[in-house]
This record gives structure tokens, C-alpha cells and sequence, in this order.
């Protein structure tokens, strides 16, 4: 936890060994966490011009660069953690979250599908597929990722509502309110999930409920 003196060693390494490219990503990921991310970008440019074919520096160069808002060089980076390691699913996972922002909804859902083929317990992955699949105005599918998120953690309120929300839009509402009202046991402080049960009750001609 001593993050200054932790700092001050690693420059010194890289100082004394300037192609140490493992130091200078090590760095990297400190700055990152100091929320120092332009520092922190730098760093793992300089240990990929010494390793480019450090792939957890592309992935963490990626990152970087969403936090930063550069959305393609994001993509980029993501890629070419990809392009040398095919498996990373963490790397496919946050290149769809990148997609889906830059709103390439059918780029983010087959990035999705490619983490549930390395990893198909990956929930959060179903539930951002779903995420992207109700983008592009498909409930069915959207609410079968859903379900898919939930059957693997039965307590991911997020997923609970928004599986209400693709059930309402199906006009399955009895449904949709059991998930809502399921959302809300687990996050009680859940305001989404309270204003979807109102919308779902005056939909079910319960306005004072």
C-alpha cells in the first residue's frame, strides 16, 4: 500500500533499464489507479514500442483509453490484445461494452458471443448481450440473455429488471412484475426497478399501487 515509494522504485528501474517494458507497464497500472490516465497511457505505449507483444498492456492501454473517452483507439487496442491472445475473454467483453457506446450494437453483441464461447458462465457478458440485443429491438432474444445472466447469478437485480423491461415489451406484464418485483427484494434502493414496477402497475390498471 505504499503507493508513492512503489513509484519512485519503478522509475528508478526504468531509469537504470529504460526497455524494461514490464516496469514501465507496472507503472502504467499504478498511475492508471492514481487516476492519472494520461501518465498511465504513456506507459503502456512505452512497454508495447519495447514488447508489442505484450497483450495485458494492449488490454490495459484499452482501458485507459475508454476511461480517457477515445472510444476507437479503445476498439484498437482491445483488438490487438485479441489478435495475440484469441481467448482473452475479459479483452472481448470490454471491446463490447466500447462497441456498444460507440453504438455498432451488432459489432458489441457478437464481441459478447465470442466471451460466452470462452467463458459461457460469464453473466455479466448474457447480460450485456441482452443489453444489446434490446438495443437493437429484439425483446425475445434480449430476454433469453437475461435469463441466461440470471440462471447463473439468481441475485443480479440488474438483470431481474431489466428482463421485466424485454417481458413488458412482449406484453408478457405478469411476468415482467414478478422480475421487477424480484429486482427490488435484492436492491431495495433500486430506483430504476421502482419506476419500471410503477410503469408495469398503471400498465396492469393499478395506479394506486
Amino acid at each position: 500500500g505504499k503507493v508513492d515509494l512503489a513509484v519512485d522504485l519503478i522509475r528508478k528501474a526504468v531509469a537504470v533499464a529504460p526497455d524494461y517494458a514490464e516496469a514501465h507497464y507496472n507503472l502504467g497500472a499504478i498511475l492508471h489507479d492514481l487516476g492519472k490516465l494520461d501518465e498511465a497511457a504513456a506507459r503502456y505505449h512505452r512497454a508495447l514500442a519495447h514488447q508489442p507483444d505484450y497483450a495485458k498492456a494492449h488490454f490495459n492501454l484499452g482501458n485507459t483509453l475508454k476511461e480517457l473517452g477515445k472510444l476507437d483507439d479503445a476498439a484498437a487496442s482491445y483488438g490487438k490484445a485479441l489478435a495475440l491472445q484469441p481467448d482473452y475473454a475479459k479483452a472481448y467483453y470490454n471491446l463490447g461494452v466500447v462497441l456498444h457506446m460507440l453504438n455498432r450494437l451488432d459489432d458489441a453483441a457478437a464481441s459478447y458471443q465470442r466471451v460466452l464461447a470462452i467463458e459461457p458462465n460469464y453473466a455479466e457478458a448474457h447480460f450485456n448481450l441482452g443489453n444489446a440485443l434490446n438495443d437493437l429491438e429484439r425483446p425475445d432474444a434480449a430476454a433469453a440473455s437475461y435469463g441466461n445472466a440470471i440462471a447463473i447469478r439468481p441475485d443480479y437485480a440488474e438483470a431481474h429488471n431489466n428482463l421485466g423491461n424485454a417481458l413488458k415489451d412482449l406484453g408478457r406484464l405478469d411476468e415482467a412484475l414478478a422480475h421487477c418485483r424480484r429486482a427490488l427484494s435484492i436492491k431495495p434502493d433500486f430506483a430504476e426497478a421502482h419506476y419500471n414496477l410503477g410503469v408495469l402497475l398503471q400498465k396492469l390498471g393499478k395506479p394506486d399501487a
